[in-house]
């Protein structure tokens, strides 16, 4: 009886987490909340706590976290806050605001809303586009070349939801959230409630929580299906948050997958993942040097001759 109590509040502690940031974004202090650097904080709190998560409740021996997935880790949080960030600001953002500006688009009843409503608004916006650009980059080979170095890490930990090629982690950052004026605190609170359950779903946590969350939203179970090996099993369970959106397009799938990875789960190191959408030209390329050398082998040997 011990057991099923712990494993109860166990499954309890994701929504728990949801529930305890939109608390602290719905009533904390007001210095704290207008400063941007405290949606940094939490997000870093969030993939700290559950990475000790999963060494307390660790869901699969063969995912535990080392020093050098720890360290790849790292790198692509620090890319995506430093390098992802700017591009977004710099080519998305910033000329949506233009269009916007231009176009004399106005959105100032949204931020009248009630204050969970337009959480709920900010994040079914995000989740749709991404769920999309997720679908696409499984059907479409330009995209796939993108994402599927995604899909060939060989273990879910709590940070790998950020591990992948930069023209996809800068692809999954596009929404057009800046065409609705939310009020700050709310678009705080998206954000920091998709941090929680997207890391949740990539992480080693033995936690599987109630049926009224998985529902609405995406977890390891689902989500390590989507990262299995049998390929016909990735198309499905897009949703990075919500797979509600997989439930009404017809692409969520019941089940889990312990073995993840792809091309017999060969892990790749960050430059092959950086280079990777650019193989196929690097193999034509490779191809035309050496059928050019081997015309001027064969010029030479006839002249030899």
């Amino acid at each position: 009886m011990l057991a099923s109590a712990k494993a109860t509040l166990v499954n309890l502690i994701p929504p728990a987490m949801v529930a305890v940031f939109l608390l602290f974004w719905a009533y904390g202090p007001k210095a704290l909340l207008a400063n941007p650097w405290t949606l940094v904080v939490c997000s870093s709190l969030v993939t700290i706590i559950v990475l000790g998560l999963e060494f307390v409740f660790e869901r699969h021996e063969g995912w535990r976290l080392n020093k050098r997935e720890f360290f790849t880790d790292l790198y692509y949080v620090v890319l995506s806050s430093t390098v992802i960030a700017w591009m977004t600001q710099t080519f998305a953002e910033a000329p949506l605001q233009a269009v916007k500006t231009s176009l004399g688009i106005h959105t100032p009843w949204v931020g009248h809303l009630p204050w969970l409503v337009q959480v709920v608004m900010a994040v079914s916006i995000i989740e749709f586009g991404q769920y999309w650009m997720h679908r696409l980059m499984h059907n479409v080979t330009p995209f796939w070349l993108t994402h599927a170095p995604h899909h060939h890490i060989t273990q879910l930990n709590a940070a790998k939801g950020a591990v992948g090629n930069p023209i996809e982690l800068f692809l999954i950052t596009l929404s057009v959230l800046t065409f609705f004026e939310f009020d700050q605190t709310a678009l705080f609170a998206c954000f920091n409630t998709t941090a929680v359950i997207s890391t949740f779903a990539h992480a080693n946590v033995k936690s599987n929580p109630p049926i009224w969350y998985s529902f609405f939203f995406t977890t390891i179970r689902h989500h390590s299906l989507h990262h299995s090996t049998d390929y016909e099993s990735t198309r499905c369970n897009y949703g990075n948050s919500m797979i509600l959106f997989d439930r009404i397009f017809g692409t969520f799938k019941e089940g889990e997958s312990v073995l993840v990875g792809q091309d017999e789960r060969r892990r790749l190191s960050i430059w092959e993942q950086t280079i990777f959408p650019f193989q196929p030209l690097i193999a034509r390329y490779k191809a035309g040097r050496a059928a050019s050398a081997q015309v001027a082998n064969e010029a030479g040997g006839a002249a030899a001759a």
